[in-house]
């Protein structure tokens, strides 16, 4: 059986578990989401491991870069990432990479990118599942009339998000 590193880390934003195997970060996730025992058994099952609870270089990188991330002193995060899904769920993962930081995008934004605009549900449901957040920015994504809508680590955690990426960049302030 493989091992997963994986350590909880409490953040100004919430709990995160990260998780790594074999060099690569596979979980930056919301320890208290709705969807915490599915997200674990997919990844637990795609590797092929289970969960040690031991923290390791991979680990530790990701949490240095999110302290800068949180700090304003880092936009763009180069820790190796694992994608564990289906590929439908990776190519939703993939086009969510493309959202630069300080911008937002919609459900129908990333259908498009992806060549189909009739999978806006299907898009919305492979974000949700997104097990790498803020590395894999799914905090990006609103409602087609510009709210924000659904997240793993709550709403008041994504308005925070969106508010750190936007003073950043501009004056900009998200309303909700």
């Amino acid at each position: 059986m493989k091992r997963i590193n994986i350590e909880y880390w409490k953040t100004p934003y919430g709990e995160l578990l990260l998780g790594s195997h074999d060099g690569k970060l596979a979980l930056c996730d919301w320890r208290y989401r709705k969807m915490r025992s599915t997200i674990d058994q997919r990844v637990k099952t795609g590797i092929g491991g289970e969960y040690v609870e031991e923290s390791d270089d991979v680990i530790e990188k990701a949490k240095s870069q999110l302290n800068e991330y949180f700090d304003q002193k880092r936009k763009v995060f180069d820790v190796p990432l694992q994608f564990v899904g289906t590929d439908f769920q990776k190519r939703v993962w993939e086009s969510l990479l493309k959202v630069p930081f300080g911008k937002t995008a919609t459900y129908l934004n990333l259908a498009e990118d992806m060549g189909d605009k009739n999978a806006v549900r299907a898009v919305a449901s492979a974000n949700g599942a997104n097990a790498l957040s803020i590395f894999v920015p799914c905090h990006r994504i609103v409602g087609s009339d510009g709210k924000l809508v659904g997240y793993a680590g709550g709403l008041r955690a994504k308005k925070k998000l969106l508010e750190l990426e936007f003073d950043l960049f501009s004056d900009l302030a998200i309303a909700g």
